[in-house]
């Protein structure tokens, strides 16, 4: 198999097993189990998640947030305009509640998408009066002041949208926001900023915590901001680059020296979602000499591109959604099962996977790999 070949990541999938909304409770979605040793398949729900791993294994999680980025917002003539708020280029939440993203001279600038034709100089308003000033414009962003007694964070809690996935969008999925808000959110969801949800944690409850913590599975907990970069095609020149769209993470000093000292001890690590094992591949250091693990304490931007073949050094297993064709995410999970040795390919466990009706996408069910 040519593994840069896209082509070979295409798979047809009936509509109506894109799920529209995610389910209740979290933990009923499906799982679908791949064990890479025996080559077997397991049919469960995600509230089993804990009988599928191993004692003592530490589970990552990422812990970051979805803030509700897309704004209605009226023009100066009283047209509307749709600005899409790139929250997760903002760095952190420090930023959205007033602190410098970016910074043109002395001004502070706020990245957006826009709708419709937008120009430096218009003012973008607020239902309360308050408005972003386009400064500038870098290729399809433009860059705003924020003019306002508010905090951006506040303006977005009060007139912002969840920005639900495009493909989503027209085929009837909820536009309930308050629904949108807690459904479109991790349980565990705390720090940092993304305009979209890493969907294979959206599957855990507080239940599905206690029975792992019950079984001495521990958490630990890692950032990445999930940016628009994770729907972008891929193109040639990221396979020569061995690069993908920047996107911040975060890994405390106490939680790299809880994944250094799993991995001496020989715990399983399990990174839930591509978020967080692209976080984890982004901040080890093999140490060749002692055949070991370490982990770094690290908060800045990463954009590695996992792609086959791709030695995983980070973890051992993988929590993951069904992702769309061609996409980074597919590479990387491709890459991942045949590290581990797999008889099947990702598209063949899909291909099952869509025999047995599992729901994909978003808010689609749950994978996992071990």
């Amino acid at each position: 198999m040519e593994y840069r070949d896209l082509e070979k990541y295409d798979y047809r999938l009936p509509e109506e097993l894109i799920r529209k909304c995610g389910v209740e409770p979290r933990d009923s979605a499906r799982l679908f189990v791949y064990d890479t040793g025996t080559d077997m398949v397991f049919h469960d729900t995600f509230a089993n998640l804990a009988s599928y791993l191993p004692e003592r294994a530490t589970l990552v999680l990422n812990e970051t947030r979805v803030v509700p980025a897309r704004l209605m917002l009226s023009k100066e003539t009283g047209g509307k305009i749709e600005a899409f708020v790139l929250a997760n280029e903002m760095r952190d939440a420090e930023a959205l509640q007033g602190g410098p993203p970016f910074r043109e001279g002395t001004e502070t600038l706020i990245p957006i998408l826009v709708d419709r034709k937008c120009v430096p100089g218009m003012k973008l308003l607020f239902p309360d009066g308050s408005h972003f000033s386009v400064v500038s414009q870098e290729e399809n962003r433009f860059f705003v002041s924020l003019h306002s007694g508010k905090s951006l964070s506040d303006l977005l809690d009060a007139y912002g949208e969840t920005p639900i996935p495009h493909y989503l969008e027209d085929t009837g999925a909820t536009r309930d926001e308050q629904a949108l808000r807690r459904r479109y959110q991790t349980v565990f969801a705390r720090s940092g900023a993304s305009v979209a949800a890493p969907t294979a944690s959206l599957h855990f409850t507080n239940q599905v915590l206690g029975t792992l913590a019950g079984k001495g599975i521990e958490t630990v907990r890692v950032g990445l901001d999930v940016g628009l970069g994770t729907f972008a095609s891929l193109r040639p020149e990221n396979f020569v680059s061995e690069t993908l769209h920047r996107e911040h993470i975060r890994v405390s000093e106490a939680a790299a020296e809880r994944l250094t000292q799993a991995k001496a001890e020989g715990r399983g690590v399990v990174a839930v979602g591509t978020t967080a094992l692209r976080t984890l591949e982004s901040v080890i250091v093999p140490k060749t000499e002692t055949d070991t693990i370490e982990f770094l304490p690290y908060s800045g931007d990463t954009d590695i591109f996992v792609f086959p073949p791709h030695r995983f050094r980070s973890a051992d297993m993988l929590v993951t959604n069904f992702h769309l064709p061609k996409s980074s995410l597919m590479l990387l999970v491709e890459a991942f099962l045949l590290d581990k040795g797999a008889k099947r390919t990702l598209v063949s466990l899909y291909e099952e996977a869509i025999r047995e009706g599992y729901a994909f996408y978003s808010f689609g069910d749950s994978m996992l790999i071990r």
